[in-house]
């Protein structure tokens, strides 16, 4: 495995680095030798994942050599060990003062994801190095939890009392065989994501939530959602320190104390077993009756408060974040009382949630034990409080409307029900508009540097700013792919001539819809295997494809491209994902097409390598919804804090945020294209408004220079085709029904892509020799270029490269004859089978190509192939597609009417 020194410390990295990623470990490196932040951006594909996991593992090698260095020369008594080599070179931080000089001092390092998928792939990254860390990856207990009654439960706040009520009284037979088996050779030394803690769980019958606990305190590497760093409400940033309080939850919060109440009451009278329950499970620590009602009154105070106010019924009242401790004031929530108030919720809910037979909805208890702890953070004396207050609410506002969702309310006959659980109410907001809250509050921790990276983060000067925290260190990097592997569009009108635009006023008339159907489902036809399909929204994408249903669009795409459509729950995206990566494995198939939304699953977490991913097209730019009573407030926030021109920092305006939020969402959909140095795709623009000099800057940098703009809808055509023409040539992929049985996982052609496939060792020599023609016979090379691809002309590329096949084996001259030689080592039918191949492959994109020159005709043609059986007699077949495994191509193309 190939070896670099950056910054004084050796990297151990699986392939010889390209410039970009020796540039961003040596940034990843500065960042923790100096103990400073860093923001750095590189663009999807060129192995960020990677990079990071091989330069902080390796850094933290670097201080354990250090630390030895030291233990070694307090031994020596300051002499040296080796003459040649002083203990200065062991590395930077050798002979530094303020060192570590234990072991147990090294670092923690902590990997944070938005998901649990990008986290599985980021450990099967970590497998793919030379480092084998000790490992613990953090989940939620609905990732977890193996014990099925705890599993049955929809909520996750139900849940999670239950497996509490399960542990404290030792009743969960997975919970109790944790200890034993948590020192588990297999399991401490092993690499393990989620869906291999739970096969483990399941295997030794213990609770994989507990396990990866106890993993944690002797990890070096830890991977969590970013929710676990920010906040227990599984959100993130400024959302994860904002909430809503509707008039359903007061009310159902309401509805739940009102049982209890009146359960304990009957209770006490009759003094029946309901009394003795709630006394052994949840008044050890003094709820009682009182303490009951005291919460009770709690909630309708604060319904009242909320609701006293009259709120016009579109724009709703705003008010400064510290206007939220004067109204929880109004419910007697104080920092006083906060503490009681909390474990009262706490007991309440966790009594409420282990009762056999009986739900009641304890979610609004939950909202507001969560709001109570946020507004309440910290613990300031009396003379503090009130600057405790105001930085606590710096950053957000307060903001009451009206209750527009229609949502049924259950009503309760019971006479201690609230009257006014039983109308229509106002919603209480709290809404953070700064995610440097919660950056603050890990600097606060004392983290020793923090790295944020992604592909879409220009600019970085107005990102950083909004995070409230320095990052000293910053990389905007380039990508690692040639011209030739990208192809962007702006396409401003359809076949129709009618312009494409997503804008509020054009969206739903009928005649842009129907030319945005006949643009994608003309491009489905020279676009080959995978196409992705971007909208702006989920109502936006659900009313198009109805319309193009209705009118026959659909019909004309399904032809050629199986549609797939991206769900709004995340129940079924598994199933309707697997669907379309095995219609694209499918060899019978012309692929397929995905249709999802920007900010969706698909446009963030996913991995559209190679065939998965040959062209995305962008129906809109995916604005804000701009009355939106939290994109107005966001808005005014940032202007207001942009004309308070603090020093050293610089704030957007509104209005840049606005759009720069849709190019981001743009952005990190046209990055699922382009996936590793040999990928190779189109970005198509179907908006007029991407024209414009003003947007185009807004793309990412490796995207701009490959701008063409289209005023003519059959130009594009044309330039798509030449483009996949050329890019088929150039860089084949092996065929993938010979992928697919050989050992079931795609195996991509590059074997520096960011996924590895256990099998691709043993596909590689097919793969090279599939490569090989354009890369080693370059007068070929330059023929397949500059020809015009009638059939004489193709007919000659597919003699020439049969020609040069049978040469090759009599002059071992180049490559091409070593990897032949290779192949006789190992058996002389494998080395047939992978010839074979390629012949093969030639001929699938000859055919291809051809098949897309007869369409840009108008004709509609069928290529009969003429070939001879490799050793017994001739055979003649029309093909449509695929070609006898067994079978050589002599060489004859005729054109059949």
């Amino acid at each position: 495995m190939p070896s670099l020194t950056l910054n004084g410390v050796t990297v151990n990295f699986p392939f010889p680095p390209y410039d970009c990623q020796k540039d961003y470990m040596s940034k990843v490196i500065e960042c923790l030798q100096k103990s400073q932040n860093g923001v750095l951006e590189s663009p999807t594909g060129t192995g960020k994942t990677l990079c990071l996991l091989c330069a902080t593992l390796a850094w933290r090698e670097h201080l354990k050599d250090t630390i030895s260095a030291h233990k070694i020369a307090e031994r020596l008594g300051g002499e040296e060990m080796f003459q040649n080599r002083p203990l200065s070179s062991w590395g930077t931080t050798a002979t530094d003062s303020d060192a570590l000089t234990h072991y147990t001092d090294l670092p923690k390092i902590i990997y944070a994801s938005r998901t649990h998928s990008q986290l599985a792939q980021v450990i099967s990254e970590l497998k793919n190095t030379s480092y084998r860390p000790k490992v613990c990856v953090l989940g939620s207990r609905e990732q977890l939890c193996i014990n099925p009654e705890v599993m049955r439960q929809e909520s996750n706040h139900v849940k999670v009392h239950m497996c509490r009520a399960k542990v404290s009284t030792r009743s969960c037979v997975y919970y109790n065989n944790t200890e034993e088996k948590s020192t588990d050779r297999d399991l401490v030394n092993s690499i393990l994501d989620v869906e291999d803690l739970v096969k483990f769980g399941n295997k030794q019958r213990v609770c994989p939530y507990y396990l990866s606990r106890s993993l944690k305190q002797q990890a070096d590497v830890i991977f969590m959602p970013y929710n676990y760093l920010l906040d227990p409400k599984e959100k993130t940033c400024e959302e994860s320190t904002s909430f809503d309080l509707t008039p359903y939850d007061l009310a159902s919060a309401i509805n739940a104390v009102d049982r209890l109440l009146v359960e304990q009451t009957k209770g006490a009278i009759h003094g029946d077993s309901i009394n003795e329950d709630l006394n052994v499970e949840s008044l050890n620590s003094g709820l009682n009756v009182a303490t009951i009602a005291k919460i009770k009154q709690i909630l309708l105070d604060l319904e009242a408060a909320i609701d006293s106010y009259d709120v016009p019924s579109e724009k709703g009242i705003t008010k400064p974040g510290i206007f939220i401790y004067e109204l929880l004031e109004r419910a007697h929530l104080t920092y006083n009382s906060k503490t009681a108030v909390c474990e009262a919720l706490e007991q309440i809910t966790g009594y409420l949630v282990g009762r056999q037979g009986i739900f009641l909805n304890t979610s609004g208890l939950q909202k507001l034990a969560n709001l109570t702890q946020l507004v309440f953070c910290g613990e300031p004396s009396e003379k503090d409080r009130p600057q405790q207050m105001q930085s606590n609410t710096a950053y957000f506002k307060v903001h009451i409307h009206r209750d527009t969702s229609y949502q049924k309310k259950t009503q309760s006959t019971d006479v201690w029900a609230s009257s006014s659980s039983k109308k229509q109410g106002n919603i209480l907001s709290y809404w953070c508009f700064s995610p440097g809250f919660s950056m603050q509050d890990l600097v606060n921790q004392g983290v020793s540097c923090i790295i944020l990276t992604s592909g879409t983060l220009s600019p970085l000067t107005s990102f950083t700013s909004e995070m409230r925290i320095k990052f000293p260190v910053s990389l905007e990097n380039s990508h690692v792919i040639e011209r030739d592997q990208i192809f962007v569009a702006v396409i401003e009108q359809g076949p129709d001539g009618v312009p494409l635009s997503s804008a509020f006023d054009r969206r739903f008339l009928p005649e842009n819809m129907a030319s945005l159907g006949n643009t994608v489902a003309n491009l489905t036809r020279v676009v080959p295997h995978g196409l992705l399909v971007f909208f702006p929204s989920f109502p936006l994408m659900e009313k198009t494809l109805d319309f193009w249903r209705a009118n026959g669009h659909a019909d004309r795409i399904e032809s050629i491209k199986p549609m797939f459509v991206e769900p709004k729950g995340k129940g079924i995206f598994t199933e309707v994902i697997d669907g379309y990566y095995n219609k694209i494995n499918d060899p019978s198939s012309k692929g397929g097409s995905f249709f999802a939304v920007c900010r969706g699953k698909a446009s963030e977490g996913l991995d559209f390598a190679d065939t998965f991913g040959r062209g995305v097209i962008i129906t809109g730019l995916p604005f804000p919804p701009r009355m939106d009573p939290r994109v107005i407030l966001k808005m005014q926030f940032l202007d207001e804090m942009s004309q308070q021109k603090a020093p050293g920092l610089k704030y957007l305006s509104g209005q840049e945020w606005y759009r720069q939020q849709a190019f981001r969402a743009v952005n990190q959909a046209i990055g699922r294209v382009i996936r590793h140095k040999e990928d190779y795709g189109a970005i198509l623009l179907c908006d007029q408004r991407f024209k414009s000099s003003d947007a185009r800057t807004q793309l990412p940098s490796w995207v701009r220079p490959h701008v063409r703009l289209y005023g003519s809808f059959g130009n594009v055509i044309r330039d798509v085709s030449q483009f996949f023409r050329v890019a088929q040539k150039m860089r084949p992929v092996v065929e993938k029904k010979a992928a697919a049985e050989s050992c079931g996982t795609v195996s991509l052609p590059d074997t520096r892509s960011s996924d590895f496939s256990p099998c691709s060792s043993s596909q590689s020599s097919h793969t090279q020799k599939a490569k090989v023609l354009d890369a080693h016979l370059p007068s070929l090379k330059r023929r397949r270029l500059n020809e015009h691809t009638g059939a004489n002309g193709m007919a000659r590329v597919c003699i020439e490269y049969e020609c040069e096949m049978q040469e090759s084996q009599k002059r071992p001259a180049n490559l091409l004859d070593a990897l032949e030689q290779g192949d006789h080592c190992s058996g002389e039918d494998d080395a047939g089978v992978g010839e074979e191949k390629a012949n093969h492959l030639s001929t699938l994109s000859l055919q291809c190509d051809k098949r897309m020159d007869d369409e840009l005709r108008g004709g509609k043609r069928k290529i009969k192939l003429v070939q001879e059986q490799v050793r017994k007699s001739s055979m003649q077949e029309e093909d449509d597609g695929g070609v006898h495994p067994n079978a050589r191509l002599v060489g004859k193309l005729q054109r059949v009417h």
